[in-house]
């Protein structure tokens, strides 16, 4: 049996991901969100997404792109949000704007792939 998942849910760090740009490609064009990483090892199931602590900031083609592109292989995609979603959270403590009540998943190495 798995233990059960610890889902964090956050509004303030959903709000957060929105003042980064595109942290894969760069632009800032008043549509990047919170992407959640699309792999049940971040707690991503049939109708839940995964815990909010594993979000990259993207903008809306490259979250489409992520989640229902067919540009890349699903490797390829995997690699991309790993590589933006390190580079948010890095963004995002560098900036004071990571919640100090929310866990840091680059300090528990649960997010490398």
């Amino acid at each position: 049996m798995f233990p059960k998942f610890q889902y964090v849910r956050s509004k303030k760090l959903m709000e957060a991901y929105r003042w980064l740009d595109c942290q894969h490609c760069g632009i800032d064009d008043g549509t990047v969100c919170g992407a959640h990483a699309n792999s049940s090892k971040f707690g991503k199931g049939r109708g839940i997404k995964a815990s909010d602590i594993y979000c990259a900031s993207l903008c809306f083609t490259c979250h489409m792109e992520l989640d229902q592109g067919s540009k890349m292989t699903k490797a390829e995609r995997e690699q991309m949000w790993q590589a933006a979603h390190e580079k948010t959270v890095k963004k995002l403590v560098e900036m004071g704007l990571w919640p100090e009540e929310i866990p840091n998943p680059l300090e528990f190495n649960s997010t490398k792939v």
